[in-house]
């Protein structure tokens, strides 16, 4: 795997896992790489620091990801996506294919969506996401 830290349109930073770099080529030719914030498929890779392992630092790194860690991480990805992109509630599909054949605005959106149609969306090329949505407040 390889990671690259990435930059939209609109300089918009956020980082990408790809099986090489054969790989992010390929998706970022076809298209198939999307900026988390914007929806921009305008991506090009944003000068980073390589990162070498130490030893010991694995195992330091995974003691950090305590629940309570976890559950903050997902509370600001939440946030995140609430503050940034459009809710779409049960429209998401069909939102999703209009905005992905051109047929309505290329903006971020969110909502609900049936595995079935998760399935159907990724199955016409489609890239979604399924993030946990947990409560904001305590819990």
């Amino acid at each position: 795997m390889i990671r690259y830290e990435l930059t939209c349109r609109k300089d918009h930073r956020f980082e990408g896992w790809f099986a090489s770099s054969a790989a992010y080529d390929a998706q970022a030719e076809a298209g198939e790489i999307a900026c988390p914030v914007c929806n921009s498929k305008k991506i090009a890779k944003a000068p980073m620091a390589p990162s070498v392992a130490k030893t010991g630092s694995i195992k330091a790194s995974t003691k950090a990801l305590t629940p309570a860690a976890m559950r903050a991480a997902l509370v600001e990805l939440r946030r995140h996506v609430e503050t940034n992109a459009e809710h779409v509630g049960e429209n998401f599909a069909d939102e999703a294919r209009a905005i992905h054949h051109g047929e309505a605005e290329d903006r971020p959106i969110y909502g609900d969506a049936t595995p079935e149609e998760g399935e159907a969306l990724a199955e016409e090329g489609i890239n979604v996401a399924r993030i946990p949505w947990v409560p904001v407040g305590d819990a």
